[in-house]
């Protein structure tokens, strides 16, 4: 069905980053690139169309040479606010969604999501096995109404709704770091020592 729909993409980078000591993480270099710049590269694999849901520091996304969204009705609402938000600036069928902190998520993994749609299937959400990571999205823009009210109604939790729509989840449990993302500093040197950077099979 993709073939027949437009797509589009999101990265979501707006959000406080508390446990990052405020910073934004989409900007924090990653083995010498900004965090957000690999969810960038992965989407573009797939569609041209993409925008950034950012809060602050628009200028230096703006850079990337894509569309800036940011959060209708208050700052720092939460990913729904932000994929909402996307919905109605987007002209699309369907949206891909990424956070801006985890760079081992790639085109490949969203192509598999993006497979997962159907006539009966409206949202995809990832998993790893052992736990649903929602931020990573495939859905209909139909569902724009339905994210509005949800969001109306004070709603925040991406799996709360996620379980009211017609959806699936695709499970993913290779490789090992593929959900990680980077909260802490110590995270961040973390991951960067023990990841081989020349692997192309533990990094893209």
């Amino acid at each position: 069905m993709t073939e027949q729909n437009k797509i589009a993409g999101v990265v979501l980078a707006g959000g406080m980053a508390r446990r990052m000591g405020g910073q934004d993480k989409g900007l924090i270099r990653f083995a010498g690139r900004p965090l957000i710049d690999y969810a960038i590269k992965s989407m573009e694999k797939i569609t041209p169309q993409i925008v950034i849901s950012a809060n602050r520091h628009l200028d230096q996304y703006q850079a990337w040479g894509y569309p800036v969204i940011s959060d209708s009705g208050g700052d720092y609402l939460g990913p729904l606010a932000g994929i909402a938000e996307a919905c109605r600036v987007i002209d699309a069928d369907i949206m891909l969604v990424m956070p801006c902190d985890s760079p081992f998520f790639n085109a490949v993994h969203l192509q598999q999501m993006l497979e997962a749609l159907s006539d009966d299937v409206d949202v995809v959400i990832a998993s790893d096995g052992q736990r649903v990571h929602p931020v990573f999205m495939v859905l209909k823009t139909r569902l724009r109404d339905s994210l509005d009210a949800y969001l109306a109604a004070n709603g925040r939790r991406v799996q709360e709704w996620v379980t009211q729509q017609a959806g699936v989840m695709v499970e993913f449990k290779e490789p090992n770091n593929l959900f990680a993302n980077i909260n802490t500093e110590i995270e961040l040197l973390t991951l960067e020592g023990r990841v081989n950077f020349n692997d192309p099979a533990t990094f893209p």
